[in-house]
């Protein structure tokens, strides 16, 4: 394999031997912080009380060098809320530790970790919403996908599904009710964009603050779109019923890389293996996926760049079309492909082969023209350019701070993926490189997305060479995986992938049934969407529709 591993920091870190976490070693350095410790099936977590989080976190951040907050998870027991804070870092995925928050039935009141890292600020309030933990110290603490007037906690284990959410009409009221004009002139004024609009990418509402033409501040309404993907998955077993949900979080052609997020979080925690020949067909059906997801991002951002359905989105789709019929061929399916399994895949590859890889490697002899007539028509045209070159500009500290992921955080030169620094299916296996670019800008984004289709048909074609010469009488597609699942009781883990949008985790805690008792799902766009701020703050409305494209996010995975 060629890829080149990131380079390790210079300093030496608190609780690492030789490449290992030594959680001895992180014990000493929490000191009296920690009452108690856990062993999750990704790593060792520390029980902290809550009102001693920051201290924690920031030494754990600052002495052992875990500067990334993948995920915050909170669920409700019998006798006590909890929170949890998964943490790794940039450059050592595969270091990780949690970060576990105990908080008493009577007063679920925890401190907030925004002061360390600040894409806590969306996931604790997530936690209040659906769960009704109480984070102190927060920014801003408010529902965030239910509305402000909605009455308990959907998570909590007393909620009554079936009471009604009556409000009088005060709380109806107008947000822009009061005067927004001061005593003095004023060029303040509030724009709303979406949250039906084409460029908001889904049912995205952006509360727009401009100051003269610029903007000052932006504020993300979401919900919109959230279809209770957490509690759906809680109440369907392991084996059969969780998986056809995946597709539908982010359903622009990535259903394959979704479904490997989950098929990865449950084979771990069922110790489930996985047949070599099944992972490269999951490896090659996922970047197919990934090709399909970034030629949809170019066109659409090329959309509202330009702002009329030009050619470029045309094209765009074309060859998306191209895959889409591929992935079709492959799973029956050309959205919701529903063709991963628990231990394999549903079935092999379609007959006759030869027709299937030939299709296949035409569009794969095809692609570099195609990408030679993007590049003709977006990144060396002077408009776009002057559109994306220098704005929604997003420095590295920041975008590792926000937890971004992906395009995002590689287009900011941050060298993170998934696939190479936590390996699975058949990625180290083959000869493929991590794209990064330096620009920190929406141009820089637009790179990463068109260089990597170019290393995904590069693992394609080596998935392809492998699948033609692999011995009949060895193809196996699936394990011997039992009909029910069970995992012991309180066994916890958290698993991720790289999806098209970055990284795409799931936590899963069983309580010894076939049903998990906590699903989580670690949105990409989720922990992405929140820099947009970041980003605008400064520029012009214009720059903010780019900044907001550059992103590629999706409201259903939003949401979830």
């Amino acid at each position: 394999m060629s890829l080149e591993e990131p380079e390790p920091t210079e300093t030496s870190l608190v609780g690492v031997e030789d490449g290992e976490v030594d959680y001895d070693a992180l014990e000493a350095l929490l000191g009296d912080h920690v009452i108690g410790r856990e062993e999750h099936v990704n790593a060792e977590a520390f029980v902290v009380r809550p009102d001693e989080v920051q201290d924690a976190l920031f030494l754990l951040r600052d002495e052992a060098g875990f500067d990334h907050l993948s995920c915050v998870t909170a669920q409700e027991y019998e006798d006590r809320y909890e929170t949890i804070y998964h943490l790794t870092k940039f450059d050592a995925r595969t270091q990780e530790v949690g970060v576990v928050v105990p908080t008493s039935k009577d007063e679920p009141v925890s401190q907030s970790a925004d002061a360390v890292y600040r894409t806590a600020d969306w996931h604790e309030r997530e936690a209040y919403d659906l769960v009704g933990i109480e984070y102190e110290d927060h920014p801003d603490l408010k529902r965030i996908l239910l509305p402000e007037t909605w009455q308990g906690h959907p998570l909590s284990l007393d909620y009554d599904q079936e009471q009604p959410q009556v409000v009088d009409f005060r709380q109806h009221a107008n947000p822009l009710q009061e005067d927004h004009r001061s005593g003095e002139q004023s060029d303040t004024m509030f724009v709303n964009i979406g949250p039906h609009h084409p460029a908001t990418h889904g049912v995205l509402h952006l509360k727009t603050t401009l100051d003269g033409e610029q903007v000052a501040d932006v504020e993300s309404d979401i919900g919109y779109l959230h279809r209770c993907e957490e509690q759906m998955c809680q109440q369907g077993t392991y084996r059969h019923q969780i998986m056809p949900y995946p597709d539908r979080w982010d359903y622009i052609s990535a259903g394959i890389l979704n479904e490997w997020a989950y098929a990865r979080a449950a084979e771990d925690m069922a110790d489930i293996e996985v047949p070599e020949y099944a992972q490269v067909i999951r490896t090659m059906s996922a970047e197919l996926c990934r090709i399909a997801s970034h030629m949809l991002a170019v066109g659409t951002f090329a959309l509202d760049v330009y702002g009329d359905f030009t050619a470029i989105f045309m094209y765009a789709t074309r060859d998306r079309e191209v895959v889409q019929n591929i992935l079709e061929d492959l799973t029956g399916q050309r959205l919701m492909f529903n063709y991963l399994r628990l231990g394999g895949v549903a079935w092999d590859l379609p007959e006759p082969r030869e027709e299937f890889f030939e299709k296949t490697r035409d569009f794969l002899d095809e692609l570099p023209s195609r990408l030679e007539e993007y590049h003709d028509m977006i990144t060396s045209n002077e408009i776009f350019q002057m559109r994306c070159v220098n704005t929604g500009v997003l420095e590295p500290d920041l975008a590792k701070s926000y937890g971004a992921t992906g395009p995002v955080a590689r287009g900011s030169g941050i060298d993170y993926d998934l696939r190479r620094d936590d390996p699975y299916g058949y990625y180290d296996e083959l000869d493929w490189d991590v794209v990064t670019e330096d620009g920190c800008d929406n141009y820089s984004r637009v790179l990463v997305r068109m260089q990597e289709v170019e290393e995904s048909a590069k693992i394609i074609d080596q998935c392809i060479d492998l699948l033609e010469d692999w011995p009949e009488e060895d193809r196996t597609i699936q394990s011997n995986v039992p009909r029910t699942l069970k995992p012991e009781a309180d066994t916890e883990i958290y698993r991720a992938v790289e999806g098209a949008k970055g990284e795409l985790g799931i936590y899963m805690r069983a309580d010894g049934t076939d049903k998990p008792a906590r699903f989580k799902i670690r949105s990409p766009c989720f922990s992405n969407l929140q820099t947009l701020p970041e980003m605008s703050q400064g520029e012009y409305i214009p720059d903010l529709i780019a900044s907001l494209g550059s992103l590629d996010i999706v409201l259903g995975e939003v949401d979830r």
